[in-house]
């Protein structure tokens, strides 16, 4: 079966990637791209909305696309738990309907964040710094928020990390306890380090992205995925099995909290 594709934000970085992956895919058809002037009713007709837009317009699109009937990939930041579960209860609405979202389609960074959520039960002083290129407008990245609550969900048992002189800006903005610190530099493609501090000792979880081939696998995978899905699924890790599961054998869901 064909599954028919609509692309909002097709002229962007990942857009552009997803509409190359989906012209090359023998079971994809492209049925729409959607730019900032585009009309919304122009996704109709395709099975999938994939949504790779900006923060502050992505819950109208996907809104837009669960009323009208369509799946949706999300792979725009900014989505986080608390946006989710409103998510969640717009998806209920409708039967039948599906939401994917996806902060980091790369598996390497999905193994990286699984990882640290692993090693986030044995520390007490944790902290991210991300780094990705100047012209990503939004900070902290959804990779990283995703990150810390996952790190948060698996540390419930435990308490929130050791996170000292927060008061001050300079520390970073904290999500579920733990401090991200956003660089915006020239140069970079993307890149995440989460660092643990113990007595005696530092541990760092580095994952870097250097080309946007690193999006491909992940982005087919959900993209296909997002067709048969119902109700909404988060992260690259739910699609994939890692092999990694918190202390109660299964894996560590963030709670939804308000910012």
């Amino acid at each position: 079966m064909t599954i028919r594709v609509a692309v909002a934000g097709a002229s962007g970085k990942l857009g552009s990637v997803a509409v190359r992956l989906i012209e090359q895919a023998d079971d994809l058809e492209l049925v729409a791209t959607l730019g900032s002037s585009s009309s919304l009713d122009e996704m109709l007709g395709a099975d999938v909305l994939v949504d790779m837009t900006l923060p502050q317009v992505s819950p109208g699109i996907v809104a837009f696309a669960v009323d009208n009937g369509l799946k949706v990939l999300i792979g725009t930041s900014g989505w986080s738990a608390d946006r989710i579960l409103d998510l969640e209860r717009r998806v209920a609405a409708h039967e039948g309907s599906g939401a994917v979202v996806i902060p980091n389609f790369s598996l390497g960074s999905a193994l990286g964040t699984a990882f640290a959520t692993v090693a986030a039960r044995f520390f007490d002083s944790i902290e991210i710094i991300e780094t990705h290129g100047a012209t990503k407008v939004d900070s902290p990245s959804g990779t990283a928020v995703r990150t810390a609550e996952l790190i948060g969900a698996a540390r419930a048992g435990r308490g929130p990390v050791e996170a000292p002189h927060t008061d001050q800006r300079a520390r970073g903005q904290q999500v579920a306890s733990v401090p991200i610190h956003s660089l915006r530099m020239r140069g970079v493609v993307a890149e995440q380090q989460v660092i643990f501090g113990g007595a005696g000792e530092t541990l760092t979880i580095r994952h870097d992205t250097i080309g946007p081939q690193a999006y491909e696998t992940g982005i087919l995978l959900a993209l296909r995925a997002a067709a048969t899905t119902t109700g909404v699924t988060v992260g690259l890790d739910a699609l994939v099995d890692l092999g990694i599961s918190g202390p109660d054998g299964e894996p560590p869901r963030p709670t939804v909290r308000e910012r």
